[in-house]
């Protein structure tokens, strides 16, 4: 009886209870949503987007296309989604999130791309298109028959649009020999549609860093070269800051230094994990974003 008098003087009153309760405090971020491939290895698509959107205190949604089986070494397989698949997981979001901002990834084949564009088309937010069609060391991503449809339907869409030089090349037509080239490929590329394109300089340490960012002008964004082999991922993290800062309600040019100055320091401080190239560090980015925020 002693204990059992012992144990009930120790449950917690009500007064005492509601002392020990604490209020949520609810926020309402911005919402971007990546429409992107896996990558197992976890440096690129949908993991480096999904990493972004968080450092910029963007909510992130996805969109999978595809699925990849690789790591530091290579790509060894990639099954895509079916577009039924796709097209349910694009409809999810935008009946229920109010996204603020959109980018594309690697899309794969042609039905990919029109099942997205279909979607797309009707979401009147901006909308950053980063083609994946080859990537800085030249592999090939996207099937032949693609290519024609991402312009047809999906370049004209974009807000911006981020190639590097070797799909600069393939949608221009055009060698990127010097400035001049380059601003020359620019203006053909956004003859096809896109409100903006942003030619990165990739990894042709050459360009000493330098992007072009057209919008029926030219106009050179000056960087430094980081020399490190392990780069994996950059594309897809500028891509996704930029969009970041589109959800946040940045213009696009602030936009696109931020996600520069991020991808830069990400570069400077890049993990070397794996046999092969590894991926930047989104950590060492994190930490100088948030405290310049």
């Amino acid at each position: 009886m002693q204990a059992m008098q012992g144990a009930l003087s120790e449950t917690p009153q009500a007064g005492d209870l509601e002392k020990t309760l604490m209020k949520a405090q609810h926020i309402t971020p911005p919402i971007a949503l990546t429409v992107a491939g896996s990558d197992s290895g976890g440096g690129a698509g949908i993991q480096a987007d999904l990493r972004a959107f968080m450092t910029f205190r963007v909510h992130g949604c996805s969109a999978l296309t595809c699925v990849t089986a690789q790591n530091t070494c290579g790509v060894t397989r990639v099954d895509p989604i079916p577009p039924e698949g796709l097209e349910a997981q694009l409809r999810a979001v935008q009946s229920d999130l109010a996204v603020a901002a959109v980018k594309t990834g690697m899309l794969l084949n042609s039905r990919l791309i029109q099942t997205t564009a279909e979607l797309l088309g009707g979401w009147n937010i901006p909308r950053v298109i980063d083609p994946v069609m080859v990537s800085r060391t030249g592999a090939v991503l996207l099937e032949d028959d693609a290519i024609s449809s991402l312009r047809r339907d999906l370049l004209p869409l974009a807000t911006l649009l981020t190639p590097n030089r070797h799909e600069a090349r393939l949608l221009s037509g055009r060698e990127l020999s010097d400035d001049s080239d380059t601003e020359q490929a620019a203006a053909v590329i956004h003859a096809q549609g896109p409100a903006a394109v942003l030619i990165k300089s990739g990894s042709e340490p050459t360009q000493g860093g330098r992007d072009l960012l057209f919008d029926g002008e030219p106009h050179w964004l000056d960087g430094s070269w980081v020399e490190t082999p392990h780069s994996h991922g950059t594309g897809c993290t500028l891509s996704a800051a930029i969009t970041a800062g589109l959800a946040r309600g940045q213009k696009l040019e602030p936009a696109i230094e931020a996600a520069r100055a991020y991808v830069k320091q990400g570069l400077r401080q890049a993990l070397a994990i794996g046999q092969g190239q590894g991926p930047i560090c989104h950590w060492a980015a994190s930490e100088k974003t948030v405290a310049e925020s």
